[in-house]
């Protein structure tokens, strides 16, 4: 099936409690990449996909209040694309990387020649996007935060009802986007010390709103 037999993106649904914002800055946009090499010639497609995983699933179910969308940038417009992964309506999503990471490979593939939002599958809904334009979109609306090590420290921070958060692929933000968020005046928080990947930081953020008084706990408990 080509992309443009795609199916229509879906009708619009709450706004999820929780968005989350992955730059990624070296993912081939055909998707022309091996599954075998995540790391390598997928662009760190690797991290990108537990990232993914992290952000969306449970031990035993998965967080229906988040959405993930992935920025992927690794050329200009009209080549780049936008990724949304949606806890409330995706399908076929399972802990692993490979299989997250042919789902995003297969919006990529299916979307080479159809700019117009589409899903590709159910709840992977991807479509053509300016980057720069696209966060600073992001970062103009209510909850937006950064994360970032520079930032402030995490358990310093209230979360309001809805969180919206960018972290950055393995590379880091560009120059541009860096200006952006900046730009944006928006709180930017650490989550430690160290430099984490993003998966890692994706985990412990989720768990600091689990935590908050009166925080969402989406899913099925263990």
């Amino acid at each position: 099936m080509t992309a443009a037999t795609g199916s229509a993106a879906p009708p619009a649904a709450s706004t999820p409690a929780r968005q989350l914002l992955i730059l990624a800055h070296r993912v081939p946009l055909d998707g022309a990449f091996t599954l075998n090499d995540l790391a390598g010639g997928a662009g760190r497609l690797d991290e990108i996909a537990r990232a993914v995983s992290t952000a969306l699933t449970l031990s035993h179910d998965l967080r229906r209040d988040t959405e993930v969308a992935i920025l992927v940038a690794s050329a200009p417009p009209p080549a780049a694309r936008r990724i949304r992964v949606i806890g409330a309506q995706v399908r076929f999503l399972n802990p692993d990387e490979r299989s997250t990471a042919a789902l995003l490979k297969n919006a990529l593939i299916r979307s080479a020649h159809f700019p117009h939002p589409f899903a590709s599958s159910p709840g992977v809904v991807i479509e053509a996007v300016d980057p720069l334009a696209a966060l600073k979109g992001f970062v103009a609306q209510p909850g937006a935060v950064w994360l970032d090590e520079a930032g402030t420290p995490l358990e310093d921070w209230t979360p309001p009802p809805v969180v919206r958060a960018v972290v950055a692929d393995p590379s880091g933000p560009t120059d541009a986007e860096r200006e952006v968020l900046r730009a944006a005046r928006l709180p930017t928080l650490s989550v430690g010390p160290r430099s984490l990947r993003t998966s890692q930081v994706i985990d412990i953020f989720h768990n600091r709103l689990d935590r908050a008084p009166g925080g969402t706990r989406s899913g099925s408990p263990d």
